[in-house]
């Protein structure tokens, strides 16, 4: 770790505190503003809508403007859709709250690639514990985030307003902090090193050792579906996006299932602290496990991880059942989603890192708002039972694929 990566956590946990703000708050506002109550969680999928529609234009400002002044515009995103979201609550104003989750979710297409950018501040045999490491940052989130909805929601006559006046000055914060870090210029280094004489690393297909130099001009590599095309890619995508699915699935519906069974506004707090503590307190190792493991076999056991949790939850609808059930689908989350950007990081060159990261980003938005919108249909019409029965579907996929991967790997190195 140096203090690049360090404050580079410290944002991480800064956008994860606005991002469990959000589903902490955005649900129950969007229940008590929608015309009907399968609309509850439109303000939570807008966000991530939002999200997959900016990708494109996020790759872009990366490519053109760097690392630092990308993140930078995302953070001043986030200070304007914040203050919009807090006149929306204030104005009881439903579709004005959707629109500016929408514009929020700029922020999030821009936050997304911290994870990246911690590969690129790291040595090269260091960057699966960089990754994780900033990743594990989000525990400032876990601990920032439910406490500043539960603290902030009574700040003004009109609740939850003053929980996001408070996420604008997190993301003023985040953007003094973003000024002290240093990344590296894209055009002239790969992960973890500057331009220098050529290197070999291994071929993004797995093949044999290629050498590469980097070099300002470099070509812009592959196109983008040659690069999509490869199975490692399909099976990092599919795995980071079905993963990220079934959490935010389940997450979304929390805390209007934690209303409905007449939980208070502290045990959703408590509920979603420990389940955003389960997602990023593994950081701290699971860089590790996969050094010593391997990806895949760390994300069969998200995989396992996330349906012991539908099985404790459909056990019952109390106070220690969601509480443990959202726990462990945090940590089935940190091993998928860390196995599923540590595994893609083997699919592309240097400077095919733009767009390559952009389309797995547009792969996991997709995904989250397809999720977020089945989130609130299904846990108001169709019920909490209901909702995790029907999340085993897109795990069932996510175990197949990592089938699939490690049989066809198990082939190639068959003479």
């Amino acid at each position: 770790m140096n203090r690049n990566l360090w404050l580079l956590a410290v944002c991480q946990g800064l956008f994860l505190t606005n991002n469990v703000t959000f589903i902490a708050i955005n649900g129950l506002v969007g229940l008590n503003l929608a015309p009907l109550g399968w609309m509850a969680t439109l303000p939570v999928m807008g966000y991530v809508v939002g999200g997959a529609l900016s990708t494109s234009v996020v790759a872009r400002t990366q490519m053109r403007f760097g690392r630092k002044i990308s993140f930078q515009l995302g953070l001043l995103v986030a200070v304007a859709s914040a203050l919009l979201c807090c006149y929306a609550a204030y104005s009881k104003n439903f579709w004005l709250l959707v629109i500016a989750t929408v514009v929020a979710g700029y922020y999030n297409a821009n936050a997304q690639l911290y994870r990246f950018a911690a590969a690129e501040l790291a040595l090269p045999a260091f960057r699966e514990k960089a990754i994780s490491l900033v990743m594990a940052g989000g525990l400032l989130g876990a601990i920032a985030g439910p406490n500043l909805a539960a603290h902030t929601r009574g700040l003004t006559d009109v609740p939850f307003t003053g929980a996001y006046l408070a996420l604008a000055g997190v993301a003023l914060l985040s953007m003094a902090l973003m000024v002290f870090i240093y990344f590296p210029p894209s055009e002239t280094s790969s992960p973890g090193r500057r331009a220098g004489p050529p290197q070999a690393r291994p071929a993004p297909s797995g093949g044999s050792v290629v050498h590469e130099v980097t070099s300002v001009g470099a070509s812009e590599g592959r196109p983008l579906g040659e690069i999509m095309r490869q199975p490692v890619f399909i099976v990092a995508a599919g795995a980071g996006a079905l993963g990220f699915g079934v959490m935010n699935l389940l997450m979304a519906a929390t805390p209007i299932a934690m209303q409905v069974c007449g939980l208070p506004f502290s045990s959703v707090a408590l509920v979603l602290e420990w389940h955003v503590i389960g997602m990023f307190a593994p950081g701290f190792f699971t860089g590790h496990l996969i050094r010593r493991f391997g990806a895949l076999p760390i994300m069969a056991v998200g995989v396992a991880l996330n349906v012991l949790c539908v099985v404790i939850a459909l056990t019952g609808v109390e106070l220690k059942q969601f509480l443990l059930a959202l726990f462990l689908l945090g940590l089935g989350w940190n091993f998928l989603f860390t196995g599923s950007t540590t595994l893609a990081l083997t699919t592309y060159r240097p400077e095919e890192k733009d767009k390559a990261q952009g389309a797995l980003n547009f792969c996991v938005f997709a995904v989250l708002a397809v999720s977020s919108l089945a989130s609130g249909v299904l846990v108001t019409t169709q019920g909490w039972t209901l909702l995790n029965l029907g999340s085993l579907l897109p795990l069932g996929l996510t175990a197949a694929s990592l089938a699939w991967l490690a049989l066809d790997r198990r082939r190639s190195r068959t003479p």
